[in-house]
């Protein structure tokens, strides 16, 4: 364990509780001390949620670890129980109150709660987050889900989505209607938007929908082995992904595939004149294994990119992202410190990052666009509005997220290209401000010029055995596009170092481009 700025995933308990707070009826005991209840923050200012996890804590203090602790947890949960009646409960220990091994799973048992107590073994100081939701919505389910008679009409179980996930609530209203196109209907959405009574009927489906297989895989394995439910293995993020997921299912149903795609646009967008400019675009992808692989999928075959780096932070998913990258001709990425993420992007040098917030962070301190793709995310990436990842309109929502920071940097390195033009100068102001615009300097004085980025001061550091890139060389680079600069810097640093030269003229960026252009 080492301390860090930024993390990928939570202990995980905090996986627990994104399966608590996306159900309902069910709360969650969670024996830990004072300081635990940080996570509250997590649902209500990140998520925007409009009430709080349904998790009561036993806040244990310092002065406590010389008591009773146990009859501390004994009375939180005989508390939860009377004051919420909820329909279950689940219960277990944070990262912190593991150390002093108490039993909360035991305790329970001796207390007659007259619901359901599900206890959880999560061990905090080997797996993360995703695990603790994996682990969390499998033991609900195995202890709730029953055999019973299949519905008269085919329907299917949506598993997977949670509190805290990647558009998940907006991909369940995506799905839900691509399976109502084929006359499937919806049996249980779980863990996101059930009960536990809920779970009772998950049994009556004709097979189930994996939509996101870190958070629900095992129940998945657990219901296809004890319920004789099949489960679907593509993740319909983009166009070609959505089409193999309509025959996946419509195999798998005993039904015709049907797939309406008069909403999608992507495939014309990405044909289009405006988007040619975009073909070749180096891409580094990183973030959660089901998002990572679906978006290399689309960057390469439907978006036309080159995708030069990929990997996860999950290492449950290590193996199929170690394939898919070799399938790629690339070597996998498998880390949970955004540092060494970080260092690989410096090394491959993208025109644009695929990743999470912290990818976001990074390439905007990198100078590098990013376009968000998978959880850990933060408030921005819960829009009110409607916006999907899956299906057709996932597809579309996919294009423009990606498309506009490219665009707009565009756009941006335009502006700064005429920034001594009367009407772009910095001193002019915003252009839709017209005439209330302040005026250029009457005396004739320099324009303002933009203060440099942390990337274009790091890059005129004198480091021991690297190149010294002049003013007016680097002045010139900033006129090439910001989307093929990064390459050209990196050539001409290649160029300069093969043949001794210690510092960049512009002189020199001209001989490497017309060397490379040979």
């Amino acid at each position: 364990m080492k301390l860090t700025v930024w993390t990928y995933e939570g202990p995980p308990h905090v996986g627990a509780m994104r399966v608590a707070t996306g159900m309902k009826g069910l709360h969650y005991v969670l024996h830990a001390p004072q300081g635990d209840t940080y996570a509250d923050l997590l649902f209500t200012m990140i998520e925007r949620r409009n009430h709080r996890p349904p998790v009561t804590y036993t806040t244990f203090q310092a002065r406590d670890l010389g008591s009773d602790t146990a009859n501390l947890f004994k009375t939180s949960l005989q508390d939860a129980y009377e004051r919420f009646k909820p329909e279950a409960l689940i219960v277990g220990a944070s990262c912190t109150a593991e150390l002093i091994q108490d039993d909360p799973g035991g305790m329970a048992e001796t207390m007659n709660i007259p619901v359901p107590v599900i206890p959880l073994e999560l061990p905090s100081y080997q797996r993360k987050e995703n695990f603790g939701a994996d682990e969390t919505f499998f033991q609900i389910v195995k202890a709730l889900a029953k055999p019973m008679a299949r519905s008269a009409q085919v329907s299917c179980n949506l598993i997977g989505p949670t509190a805290l996930g990647f558009r998940h609530r907006d991909d369940i209203t995506e799905i839900t209607g691509l399976l109502s196109d084929m006359g499937i209907s919806v049996n249980v959405v779980a863990p996101m938007t059930s009960s536990p009574s809920d779970i009772t009927r998950m049994g009556a489906a004709h097979f189930n929908v994996l939509m996101y297989p870190e958070t629900a895989e095992t129940a998945a394995r657990w219901m296809e082995r004890e319920l004789d439910q099949p489960y679907t293995k593509i993740v319909p993020i983009g166009v070609g992904a959505t089409r193999d997921f309509v025959a996946e299912v419509a195999n798998i149903a005993g039904v015709e595939p049907y797939l309406d795609e008069s909403r999608l646009r992507l495939p014309w967008y990405s044909r289009s004149v405006d988007s040619t400019y975009l073909t070749g675009k180096r891409v580094f992808l990183f973030g959660d294994g089901t998002h990572v692989a679906a978006a290399a999928r689309i960057a390469r075959d439907e978006m036309g990119f080159e995708v030069v780096g990929l990997g996860c932070y999950n290492r449950e998913m290590a193996r199929p992202i170690r394939a898919l990258a070799k399938d790629f001709g690339i070597e996998a990425t498998i880390t949970d410190d955004y540092l060494e993420v970080e260092r690989m992007i410096e090394t491959l040098q993208p025109e644009m990052i695929l990743g999470t917030q912290m990818e976001r962070h990074i390439g905007k301190r990198l100078g590098i666009p990013c376009a968000v793709i998978s959880a850990p995310v933060h408030v921005q990436d819960f829009p009110a509005r409607y916006s999907p990842q899956m299906g057709i309109e996932g597809a579309n929502v996919i294009f423009d997220t990606w498309v506009h920071p490219l665009v707009m940097g565009l756009e941006e390195h335009l502006l700064h290209m005429f920034r001594d033009d009367f009407e772009f100068h910095d001193a002019a102001g915003p252009s839709h401000h017209g005439g209330h615009a302040p005026k250029p300097d009457v005396d004739g004085g320099p324009a303002p010029q933009p203060a440099a980025s942390p990337r274009d001061i790091s890059s005129q550091k004198n480091l021991p055995g690297q190149v010294i890139w002049l003013d007016d060389a680097e002045r010139e680079l900033k006129k090439i596009p910001f989307f093929v600069r990064g390459k050209a810097r990196r050539n001409t640093e290649i160029y300069a170092s093969e043949r001794g030269v210690g510092q960049i003229s512009v002189d020199t960026l001209y001989e490497a481009k017309a060397h490379y252009a040979r």
